[in-house]
């Protein structure tokens, strides 16, 4: 069965999606705040249809929302209320909350689902809404597929948009003292200085707050969100403020987040930038010795770096690949009863604490290794070697199958061809944007990057 792309605009009153339209992506529904599917029609339609998949059971489901900093936020949570209360159910609103946090309340909470209102590491102008089940992991596929059936079945009814207010609720301290558990003993660090980068997002209250309360010395650097400039130069996508911050204050280490919380990139004392794959193989080598690693596995992604899939071998440490996604990374980690595994953007699980990535704990996690180990975060991270690697975003107009390209099946046959089993190709659509993404990784920088030009031509002729 053939599955509608979703378009992103506007839909005239009473134009419903598809049967066969999918709103959900491999994050959540996505899109520019104000167009279909973000426009506050069908906000409220997806609102009611969770509410109504939800009640399967037969009894009144409770729902916890909260928001990064985003100016379009609090429109989308207003249409979430109103579909929601549509159906008869309550919503409870969290306010500016990141995202692991609405996880970890959900679950401990008891509510029936949590949504999480943010586009991550995206723009302003974008946003999504993220569905947790009552266990604090993504919303089932199937669960996911019965939703947007609701979505576009015209019977489905939300009269009106009256102003209708989710019940407000501060759950911040629940959240701070649940990661606490991570670094039991912050003592150890006594006198730590670090630098914070919030990316003018959810993490620009919390993060800080919680640094202090163990006693560190915080230096903040992009915590005054105006709505518009999340993720803007800054955060986890953008470290290059915090290594020259992280320099020149003299800082043990600094750690960007992204807007909405769930990942973490670091730098370490001289300015170098440590991502998911050194944390991934610090921490897994840290658990390993402390008897937390059942079966000495580790899941990451088909964009983690070779070297790291090298550095656990020589570890005794083994790695089982899995699509991008946290999704992917979490049902990954269940089937094989990891309780580590993330991506090389800095989404980081430890399952131990929580079924989603969390950039705060990532980063309680890492002082931890550092106060037992008694090394220093780039010490640490050294051990990782990385073979070079490329990694091109290619606008394109439409996604086909990409072994229906013939052409760019044979540009890619090539790039195999040469790198002669010494490296590694990766030709994926993005999950969220209309991007093609080009990884190569191989001995010689200048050549993977030639190679990668190459395909990346290729791709524009091809895919407009």
């Amino acid at each position: 069965m053939s599955v509608a792309r979703r378009q992103v605009g506007s839909r005239p009153p009473g134009d419903f999606p598809s049967m066969n339209e999918r709103l959900f992506g491999t994050d959540g529904v996505r899109g520019t705040a104000g167009g279909y599917p973000l426009d506050p029609a069908t906000v409220a339609r997806l609102g009611a249809a969770l509410v109504r998949v939800l009640s399967a059971g037969g009894r009144t489901p409770r729902l916890l929302v909260g928001r990064d900093t985003r100016e379009s936020g609090p429109g989308i949570e207003a249409a979430l209320a109103a579909g929601i209360a549509a159906e008869g159910a309550s919503l409870t609103s969290a306010g500016v909350l990141p995202t692991p946090a609405v996880a970890h309340v959900t679950r401990a909470g008891g509510f029936d689902a949590g949504l999480v209102i943010s586009a991550s590491h995206n723009p302003f102008a974008d946003n999504g809404i993220k569905v947790f089940s009552g266990h604090g992991v993504k919303l089932a596929e199937d669960q996911e597929r019965r939703v947007e059936a609701l979505v576009a079945d015209p019977g489905l009814q939300t009269p009106g948009l009256a102003a209708v207010r989710a019940t407000p609720a501060d759950y911040t301290r629940d959240y701070l003292d649940h990661l606490r558990r991570a670094l039991p003993d912050p003592d150890r660090l006594s006198g730590l200085t670090l630098a914070v980068d919030a990316a003018n997002g959810a993490m620009s209250v919390v993060a800080p707050r919680l640094f202090r309360e163990l006693g560190f010395d915080v230096a903040v650097l992009h915590a005054a969100p105006d709505g518009r400039n999340i993720n803007d130069q800054c955060g986890s996508t953008h470290p290059e403020s915090l290594a020259r911050a992280v320099v020149a204050g003299g800082h043990r280490l600094g750690a960007a987040f992204d807007g909405d919380g769930d990942r973490a990139i670091f730098v370490d004392a001289a300015g170098r930038v440590v991502d998911g794959d050194a944390v991934l193989l610090v921490c897994a080598k840290h658990l390993k010795s402390a008897g937390r690693l059942p079966g000495s596995l580790v899941v990451a992604t088909v964009m983690s770096n070779i070297g790291l899939e090298i550095a656990l071998g020589d570890a005794g440490i083994a790695l089982v690949r899995c699509p991008v996604g946290d999704r992917y990374v979490m049902e990954a980690m269940a089937a094989h009863g990891a309780r580590l595994g993330g991506e090389q953007s800095g989404h980081v699980i430890f399952s131990e604490f929580l079924p989603t990535g969390d950039g705060l704990l990532t980063a309680l996690q890492v002082l931890a290794v550092m106060a037992d180990s008694g090394r220093e975060l780039g010490d640490l991270a050294g051990d990782l070697i990385q073979y070079p690697q490329v990694l091109l975003n290619v606008p394109v107009a439409r996604k086909p199958a990409l072994d229906a390209v013939p052409r760019l099946v044979e540009s890619m046959a090539e790039v195999e061809a040469r790198l002669g089993g010494r490296g590694r190709l990766l030709v994926r659509y993005s999950g969220t944007e209309p991007l093609l993404r080009i990884m190569i990784e191989g001995e010689r920088q200048q050549e993977i990057e030639t190679w990668a030009s190459e395909l990346a031509d290729r791709a524009r002729e091809e895919l407009g």
